[in-house]
């Protein structure tokens, strides 16, 4: 299905973009708000469990917190992908260049955090720091926060457990790279 797009939005690419993403916010929006009606509707009316019993509440926070938790993450991923584009190798290799110890160390855990670079691709990076003339100590920094604390699962445990869960382990996390390096 092909929507024709007249006016602004047809020349400009930009404003396109923008409208395609508020209804992608939008229809998120809807579906998560919709979920818990869909779950008892399907688990009382449709399969005709009975509302009390253990069973009908089995299934219907199963079918309830399945499409949430697909939801959350979806929208969490998509919000990372998004910072991480604008964190490539070389601005967070000049960002940590001709930093010292503890101000390094700290804003190389942080960076770690949000760049998109896993256990196996933070080895090459940190080599690349190395040579590059990165303090070494705040190199360490970066490859230990890197592969520790995952921002998508700082995001579900914010969303399912509760900010004081999701900021104790990002303060862990934190805190063993900044003071490993």
């Amino acid at each position: 299905m092909k929507v024709a797009l007249s006016g602004f939005a047809a020349h400009h690419p930009t404003a396109r973009l923008s409208l395609t993403l508020a209804a992608a916010v939008v229809l998120w929006i809807a579906a998560y708000n919709l979920i818990q009606p869909l779950a008892s509707w399907l688990t009382y009316d449709l399969i005709g469990l009975a509302p009390g019993s253990r069973l009908g509440e089995s299934v219907a926070f199963f079918l309830y917190d399945v499409p949430k938790i697909l939801l959350l993450l979806s929208g969490m991923i998509f919000v990372i992908l998004i910072v991480r584009t604008f964190f490539s190798p070389e601005r967070t290799r000049a960002l940590l260049g001709g930093k010292r110890q503890g101000i390094g160390n700290v804003l190389a855990a942080m960076l770690g955090i949000v760049t998109p670079f896993c256990s196996c691709s933070a080895v090459p990076m940190f080599i690349g720091f190395v040579s590059a003339g990165v303090p070494l100590g705040v190199t360490c920094s970066f490859l230990i926060a890197a592969p520790m604390v995952n921002e998508v699962a700082l995001g579900l445990l914010f969303a399912l457990v509760g900010w004081q869960v999701a900021l104790t382990y990002l303060g862990f996390g934190l805190g063993v790279a900044i003071v490993a390096g």
